[in-house]
């Protein structure tokens, strides 16, 4: 198989907006060529003028930088309930935000993009009629996107497995009813972003916290992964550095050689850290940063050596 090294641009929004200046971060200080894009750098209900003059900045700047927008994601202020929020006029126009969010996806050259599937509130979450309910709409919303992105030339669309019910995907067994839900109908496949912090803490499966486990058996389907150190006592969107790697339980070797072994022929690992916005951590992003590529570099370079994917 061949893994590629990437990153989420959730590290730029509200401290590097300015497109020259997240991409100089990715192609100069990180070394890297590959990216996932968030709505949030560039929100699709922007005025469309905006929008399209600013895709387009971003296209140039990542064509000269040689970087490539893979795929696309919603971030900290687009994770809400959207398609399955419980007032369907806001739910309706969440899936026209996600039509506009993939014309964009389009513009800047991703073949895919998503979210999570959908939240619940805690009331409909609770009532197991009205969640059925709410996940047969928010399949159908999926399926109509489906077909949207099939018009923009998309390869897949992905959502993202949670950590609680409500935020659906929060198993290894409710991963995959939804997976299987969302094929008939469809006309691009719903593909899956695997993170490896995600699981329900709840379940009595130790296997639904276990990031091996969920690659072993979603990596077929998850042409993306989303990385980050989680400590072994408590999950989190840590970066790799030498003192969250001295008690963190996700390591490089490790994680490829399950890859490796799970019959998956390619995938994009995307570094997913969040820093808090308070002192120090607010100006340590992009040295936090780089000492994660550092340390997944070589893993990844001597696991594609040794496959022969070069």
């Amino acid at each position: 198989m061949h893994i590629t090294l990437g990153v989420n641009t959730g590290f730029a929004i509200n401290r590097y907006p300015d497109p020259d200046d997240w991409t100089s971060i990715v192609a100069e200080e990180l070394g890297l060529n590959t990216v996932q894009f968030t709505a949030d750098l560039l929100n699709p209900d922007l005025p469309e003028a905006v929008v399209r003059r600013q895709s387009e900045v971003i296209r140039d700047l990542c064509d000269k930088k040689g970087i490539r927008v893979e795929s696309t994601f919603t971030s900290q202020f687009t994770r809400v309930n959207h398609v399955m929020h419980p007032v369907p006029e806001i739910q309706r126009a969440w899936v026209e935000w996600f039509k506009k969010f993939f014309r964009l996806s389009a513009d800047l050259g991703a073949v895919g993009g998503g979210s999570h599937f959908g939240i619940l509130s805690c009331r409909d979450n609770a009532d197991p009629v009205l969640r059925e309910q709410f996940l047969r709409r928010g399949v159908d919303a999926w399926r109509e996107l489906s077909e949207y992105a099939a018009e923009i030339g998309f390869h897949y669309m992905i959502w993202e497995p949670m950590s609680v019910p409500r935020e659906v995907g929060e198993t290894i067994a409710a991963t995959r009813d939804i997976q299987g839900r969302c094929k008939a109908g469809f006309a691009v496949p719903m593909l899956l972003c695997l993170d490896v912090d995600h699981g329900d803490l709840q379940s009595n499966d130790p296997k639904d916290t276990d990031p091996h486990a969920w690659i072993r058996e979603f990596a077929r389907e998850a042409p993306c992964i989303h990385i980050k150190q989680s400590l072994r006592d408590k999950g989190g969107h840590y970066p790799f550095t030498a003192a969250y790697n001295a008690n963190g339980k996700i390591i490089p070797d490790e994680i490829l050689a399950t890859l490796r072994a799970s019959g998956a022929e390619a995938c994009t690992l995307f570094l997913e850290v969040s820093h808090r916005e308070r002192w120090p951590f607010d100006y340590t992003v992009v040295s936090d940063l780089k000492e994660s590529v550092e340390y997944w570099r070589s893993a990844v370079q001597s696991a594609n050596a040794g496959t022969g994917a070069g």
